[in-house]
């Protein structure tokens, strides 16, 4: 599939354009979430850094076009667009993704980096446990009441919505979609990146624990670092300035 500079524009977000950034930061949303999420993220780290986000179909202006609920080839239709985009072949550019989010950057900065990259200078893998950890979680395949109760136990949505029968009418779909791509996900045997890992977890969040998040570990060739803050699957909300700290120290010797 050829990517045109229209489907650039639908795939990739620049809520504040930095063309004099020494370093650009690709994100990578959750599961149900969009390009928009990272908005202060963009805010507050432009211009220093241009911050680029992810918007997944699906979702917000993109609502019309069918989810993809597979990682593998969600991946490598993002990778497509950010080679189109000419990712790489100016300033250096790390990823940033949040629970399903990170996953999709591993596997995209793995298609980088086998093609002989150049690959992210490194990875912040947010909220998530390591690829190689597995649970036998089946959210996808419960009643809307079971996805709603899942909301509502990571934390991160406001109650009132989850109780907006019309609104959830329309994200439900989306939800279950992603939660069928990253529940059915599998990393390779092995798969791993030459690029740094930093490793961003709540001590309260149901879905990660500590071990969990210490195993991306395995899944670099390069140093892991693991951050961990007070809270739940939702806690860069609640330590939004430290989340931004640790970003700007990963990325401080980038040149």
């Amino acid at each position: 599939m050829t990517t045109t500079t229209a489907n650039q524009r639908e795939w990739l977000r620049s809520f504040h354009p930095a063309p004099g950034a020494r370093v650009r930061l690709v994100c990578f949303p959750h599961a149900g979430g969009s390009a928009s999420y990272y908005f202060p993220v963009s805010a507050s780290l432009a211009p220093e850094v241009d911050v680029v986000a992810v918007q997944y179909p699906g979702r917000q202006d993109r609502r019309g076009e069918p989810c993809v609920d597979d990682i593998g080839r969600l991946a490598d239709r993002i990778d497509e667009v950010l080679t189109a985009a000419g990712l790489g072949s100016g300033v250096p550019y790390a990823f940033f993704g949040h629970s399903m989010g990170a996953v999709l950057a591993f596997e995209v900065a793995l298609r980088r980096e086998r093609r002989g990259g150049p690959g992210p200078v490194r990875l912040f893998a947010s909220g998530r446990r390591a690829p190689g950890r597995f649970r036998d979680e089946r959210v996808h395949q419960g009643s809307d009441a079971a996805v709603v109760e899942e909301m509502r136990l990571l934390g991160g949505t406001d109650s009132r919505w989850l109780e907006d029968e019309e609104l959830m009418a329309m994200v439900l779909p989306v939800l279950r979609a992603d939660y069928r791509a990253i529940e059915r996900y599998r990393a390779a045997p092995g798969a791993g990146i030459s690029a740094p890992v930093t490793v961003l977890t709540g001590d309260a969040d149901p879905r990660t624990s500590a071990e969990e998040a210490a195993a991306w570990g395995e899944h670099t060739d390069g140093e892991c670092a693991v951050s961990t803050f007070s809270g739940g699957h939702f806690f860069l909300e609640r330590h939004q300035g430290a989340v931004l700290d640790t970003i700007r120290r990963g990325l401080a010797g980038v040149r």
